[in-house]
């Protein structure tokens, strides 16, 4: 048995159920590993601002899982991004297969969450990304000044609408219950706020549009009557918030699941397979919140405590005990250190959480890179010209060089060039910071060496890609499902001379939003195809290829 691979416990999935439990396992000495094939974080990453976790008076939802998430890691839990394709349940040692190898443990717990749910209404899918999104923090911005229309009548409906009376001329709520069915103070404050009207007993018929949304139609449940919403010279948009399909299909076939789809869990939650604990949005229950997936991880956890121990006394089998304070992780992006620069580091651009990582993927970066720059006189470029020289400053792995006979339309841009001058087929056009500051970092790595781990099998079939592959990725800073994409386009782009990635800040470049009418992030075109919306992994990418 690889004593390297084996675990107490395997948790699949890593949002704040996830978490919750790999804290308290790591805390009592077990031997714990998160799998999480995306974003460590979970649904709540998407949030702009969390009020209601006790303790905590306001904060985000990337920020709150991403403290758990290091406090989990200084108890010595250990995480890898990877995505798992089956499990094996039969014996006292569970088998689990990933994306990147096997993992081996004694007690599973499932957490992987759920994603939000299509209606089906008719041009549903079709203009999904062209008008109908599911995010309001990442597409609220396309929609700046224009009328929207949110569905739903639970928590997210009520919460973000008022996300998106920042942007939107005005917010009408189609409901198609009779009120909502969230907390009535949720919806009072919905309910009160000028910029939004809500319609009761409404069911989406249809949306129309030639490219864009130009017309929505609604029912009423009750007479039948339909109404439209049209518009000639202008678009508007449609945000779903319908609830959520759980991600149960791992363990179909293992354990029990609902009419639904859920995952049947008694009083400590373990499903009717023994050995499978589960928590969070995957369980049946009335309340879907980040303190219900806390309470449901840490409860978990407990139990299954409990399990591991009889289990050890079965088997005979104990794995390793886990190293304290980080010492022995599997994340696969460059960690973050507690200690970094001077707080008086003179620097404004990089705060020092940012400087340790930098320092981290500088220290670990086999060659040196150049860094290509393409300005005009235009306040952008000045703005990117001062980033990287700044980012320069910070190492001898990275020089600078300034173009001529640059193309207009494509300023400002940055190009990953090797040390030798070629280029490596990575550019951002406008400037990386936000949430993309960590999708060029690791950009950076990858073309430098030895970059982010990958399956051989993976890796041979983006050297495989025999043809010249343009890839262009639409983006918006404040998306934070954006930098999955990128990162996994330009992993393609770093292993095959062939291929290209080049990432665009729509904020910059509004001219390629109206050529391929994109009013949902991320986007991505290949050889100038058809736009293809949502995040994805390298496989997936390489499919669309």
């Amino acid at each position: 048995m690889d004593n390297k691979n084996l675990y107490d416990v395997a948790i699949i999935g890593g949002g704040p159920a996830g978490l919750t439990a790999a804290i308290y396992l790591a805390r009592a000495c077990y031997r714990v590993i998160v799998l999480e094939k995306e974003k460590f974080g979970g649904q709540i990453t998407i949030t702009s601002e969390v009020v209601n976790y006790p303790g905590i008076e306001i904060t985000d939802g990337h920020t709150l899982t991403e403290k758990m998430r290091i406090q989990a890691q200084n108890f010595g839990a250990e995480f890898k991004l990877a995505e798992v394709t089956s499990i094996n349940m039969d014996n006292d040692v569970k088998e689990i297969e990933t994306t990147k190898g096997k993992i081996q443990c004694l007690g599973v717990l499932l957490a992987t969450g759920a994603h939000p749910r299509m209606i089906g209404f008719e041009g549903e899918a079709e203009y999904k990304g062209h008008g109908v999104a599911y995010c309001a923090t990442c597409d609220g911005e396309f929609f700046t000044g224009k009328d929207i229309f949110v569905i739903g009548g639970g928590f997210a409906a009520a919460e973000e609408s008022v996300f998106l009376t920042k942007y939107g001329k005005h917010v009408t709520i189609l409901v198609r219950e009779e009120d909502f069915t969230c907390a009535k103070a949720t919806a009072d404050e919905t309910k009160a706020n000028k910029d939004i009207t809500v319609f009761y007993n409404k069911e989406v018929v249809r949306v129309e549009g030639d490219g864009v949304l130009r017309s929505i139609t609604w029912k009423d449940r009750i007479t039948g009557e339909e109404t439209t919403h049209k518009v000639e010279d202008d678009t508007f948009g449609v945000f779903v918030f319908a609830g959520y399909a759980p991600e149960t299909s791992l363990v179909e076939g293992i354990a029990d699941l609902d009419e639904r789809g859920y995952i049947i869990t008694d009083k400590s939650q373990m499903t009717t397979k023994e050995g499978l604990f589960a928590a969070g949005d995957v369980c049946i229950k009335p309340l879907r919140q980040v303190v219900t997936a806390v309470g449901d991880g840490a409860l978990a956890a407990t139990e299954l405590e409990k399990y591991v121990v009889k289990m050890h006394k079965k088997t005979g089998i104990v794995p390793e005990r886990p190293l304290r304070e980080g010492n022995a992780n599997n994340y696969e992006k460059p960690p973050v250190k507690k200690e970094t620069a001077n707080q008086d580091n003179g620097n404004a651009l990089f705060t020092n959480d940012m400087l340790s990582q930098l320092n981290t993927v500088f220290s670990r970066m086999e060659n040196k890179l150049v860094l290509s720059l393409g300005l005009d006189n235009r306040d952008s470029s000045n703005e990117l010209k001062h980033y990287i020289e700044e980012l320069v400053k910070l190492t001898d792995k990275l020089s600078i060089k300034y173009e001529e006979d640059v193309e207009q339309a494509e300023l400002p841009y940055v190009k990953v060039c090797k040390e030798d001058g070629s280029y490596s087929g990575l550019a951002f056009h406008g400037i990386p910071g936000g949430h993309e500051f960590t999708s060029f970092i690791l950009g950076l790595y990858n073309v430098a060496g030895p970059g982010q781990q990958i399956e051989d099998d993976i890796k041979n079939r983006v050297l495989a890609v025999d043809k010249e592959t343009k890839i262009k990725i639409m983006v918006s800073l404040t998306c934070t499902m954006c930098p999955d994409l990128v990162v996994a386009a330009q992993r393609i782009a770093s292993l095959n001379p062939k291929v290209t990635t080049e990432v665009y800040d729509l904020n910059h470049f509004p001219a390629l939003r109206d050529k391929y009418q994109i009013m949902s992030v991320p986007c991505m075109v290949i050889d100038d195809g058809k736009p293809n919306f949502g995040k994805k992994d390298v496989s997936q990418v390489l499919d669309l290829i």
